[in-house]
């Protein structure tokens, strides 16, 4: 079996995937326009793209399932930055002096994902 997408419920499919393919780095599919009700990101193989649905209920409660990003070529504190810069919010902020930890942020519809060292600062220590 192959997971194909994971699939976002939303109340603005278009809206939320630019959001995210603006934090990701990859492409909206070129099909999709505003005011459709799917939405796809296509990831680079084998990742799976991510699928933003509309819904009518607004999210009500803390995510069961939420993304763990990691910087490739941004620190982590970098990438927070960035990511802010697009739209999202900071939730609760895990880092800790020795430069551990994680940050964990909000999309623009409420959806909690976090952001943890970066490749290059795990290597370092």
């Amino acid at each position: 079996m192959i997971l194909r997408h994971v699939t976002v419920d939303c109340a603005d499919p278009y809206r939320l995937a630019t959001f995210w393919s603006a934090v990701t780095e990859w492409p909206l599919s070129s099909i999709d326009e505003p005011g459709d009700d799917e939405v796809l990101i296509e990831a680079p193989a084998p990742v799976p793209g991510l699928l933003f649905i509309r819904v009518p209920e607004p999210k009500t409660v803390k995510n069961r399932v939420h993304f763990d990003w990691m910087p490739t070529t941004r620190t982590r504190d970098e990438e927070v930055e960035r990511i802010i810069g697009f739209g999202a919010s900071l939730h609760e902020d895990h880092r800790t002096p020795d430069g551990r930890g994680w940050v964990t942020l909000t999309d623009p519809e409420g959806n909690e994902f976090c952001v943890e060292r970066g490749q290059a600062e795990r290597a370092d220590g």
